[in-house]
């Protein structure tokens, strides 16, 4: 069953514990338990979070883009 808590509003701490709440909020969309006005509350707090995840994607890309001195290198792991 389907927690009832609100959604959370406030920015996450990190990458990684948006990630842990999309993956909540997926989990809870998609059992179909919720309500509809919450079920909306979730889909707007995920697009939140979705866009959290692509800016600080975008922020290390452009801090890796200045370590190599402006050049985007294909990434090989070793």
């Amino acid at each position: 069953m389907a927690t009832t808590a609100t959604p959370k509003s406030a920015a996450p701490a990190s990458y990684e514990a948006a990630m842990q709440e999309v993956d909540q909020l997926l989990s809870q969309l998609e059992s179909g338990d919720m309500p509809l006005e919450q079920m909306l509350k979730g889909y707007q707090r995920g697009a939140e979070l979705i866009k959290f995840c692509r800016e600080r994607l975008e922020a290390v890309e452009n801090q890796i883009k200045v370590l190599d001195q402006g050049t985007l290198k294909t990434w090989t792991p070793d």
